[in-house]
């Protein structure tokens, strides 16, 4: 895992380059899946976007990835998690959600989705995300 990171709230400005992140990101699963359309991934971010949820993971002060926590009233929504590429593989995905989780002192349990098929899959399960619901195009956990 890289040394040191750190988690600082995202801003407006951000958007653009999160959306760009996106579509890098999900590309070879939604290829996979039939749905890759660029244009769409970065728009649905984009009309989505609310940074005041939404943290920036630097890594010597350059941007590695992303993540955000939407609170609603029955759990914490972990979405928008992107690690770029560069930082793939060395365990950043692992410390930031241990920190992301670890950092809760909430009662509610954290939920997700990922795409079919996607080996983030893997990494949510062993921070002990368990399998709620799916359907042909995503899966849904939660993690008490």
């Amino acid at each position: 895992m890289p040394s040191e990171f750190s988690l600082r709230p995202a801003l407006p400005t951000d958007a653009d380059w999160i959306a760009e992140l996106r579509t890098v990101v999900m590309r070879p699963d939604l290829e996979r899946l039939g749905r890759w359309d660029p244009v769409r991934v970065r728009e649905r971010f984009l009309n989505a976007f609310r940074s005041d949820h939404t943290f920036v993971i630097l890594v010597e002060e350059q941007r590695a990835g992303v993540i955000a926590v939407r609170p609603e009233p029955e759990a914490l929504w972990i979405e928008h998690f992107y690690i770029a590429p560069g930082f793939q593989g060395q365990g950043l995905g692992s410390g930031v959600l241990q920190r992301v989780m670890g950092e809760s002192k909430d009662h509610r349990p954290f939920r997700l989705n990922v795409l079919q098929g996607s080996p983030a899959r893997r990494l949510y399960e062993r921070h002990g995300f368990v399998l709620e619901t799916e359907d042909p195009v995503d899966v849904f956990m939660v993690a008490a």
